[in-house]
């Protein structure tokens, strides 16, 4: 039986999708040397979106890149109630990806400390990031990736600007401050809008995160609208957003750290060889 029409539709623009995806992962790793010939790397998946297409990807460039690279799959199950434990173990199992979970009750922790209706997200994170930190150097993994899109990078810029006073954003690839691990974020170039589409495509089986899915206010989610009616306003803005973080001119910010301002000075040792003429002079008079 043919494909219809519509069908042949679909199937190119998933093809051009995919395409462009495993364009901008191995770009972004190419970039940063972020998976180099006989790395280990971790791939930490949270059952959503983000860290399914990361996997799918690096999976697919895994088989034709020219570097030789191990892949372990590893969740953290934090003991949320209601977590369907038994659906990624299956999806991994179907794929024959080796993996781990983690089991930590760190739900309860931030249950504990954190006040009901206030943001989890910030110690919810750190708890997970201390536990997977230990996770990588007992299983051996030179590297630990995140699912962190260009999206996440821009909308943490702003975050840290409104509210922490900083210009930092996530790097793409970054040494944890006790370097004992390598964390890289292979979707660093890649727009949220099509992991959404290439997920809803591929018809990963999502688990939302039921300990922080209710706080519809978070500040994060209000940087995220801001930057979509910009884009709707003035398409392109994100990408020129994300290509200054790329290019960035020290001399033309005020960040005495990062360039010596004291010691600049007016250097006239020799004659400026343009001289004003007799009418030049006169025009100014």
């Amino acid at each position: 039986m043919q494909a219809s029409a519509t069908d042949r539709k679909h199937t190119l623009e998933f093809n051009k999708l995919h395409k462009r995806l495993r364009r901008n992962v191995g770009k972004a790793i190419d970039d940063y040397r972020m998976i180099e010939d006989g790395d280990k790397v971790m791939v930490c998946l949270s059952g959503g979106k983000d860290s399914y297409t990361m996997l799918d990807i690096l999976l697919s460039l895994q088989k034709s890149a020219p570097i030789s690279f191990d892949i372990v799959a590893v969740n953290m199950d934090q003991k949320q109630p209601g977590f369907p434990e038994h659906i990624l173990p299956a999806y991994l199992e179907q794929l024959g990806v080796a993996f781990h979970i983690i089991e930590k009750d760190t739900y309860s922790i931030v249950k504990d400390i954190i006040p009901e209706g206030k943001t989890t997200c910030g110690l919810c994170s750190r708890l997970r990031r201390g536990t997977l930190y230990g996770f990588a150097e007992h299983i051996g993994a030179t590297k630990i990736a995140l699912g962190h899109h260009r999206d996440d990078i821009i909308e943490t810029l702003f975050l840290n600007m409104f509210h922490g006073g900083k210009l930092k954003a996530m790097p793409p690839k970054l040494l944890s401050d006790d370097k004992r691990n390598v964390l890289i974020r292979p979707l660093a170039y890649c727009k949220e809008k099509d992991i959404e589409a290439y997920a809803t495509a591929k018809e990963f089986p999502i688990i939302p995160c039921n300990l922080c899915g209710s706080q519809e206010n978070l500040q994060r989610q209000n940087v995220k609208h801001m930057l979509q009616e910009w884009e709707r306003i003035q398409p392109g803005r994100s990408e020129n957003i994300f290509a200054a973080l790329c290019n960035v001119a020290p001399s033309q910010l005020a960040d005495t750290e990062l360039f010596d301002f004291a010691q600049l000075a007016i250097e006239r040792s020799e004659p400026n060889p343009k001289q004003y003429t007799r009418l030049d002079v006169k025009q100014l008079d």
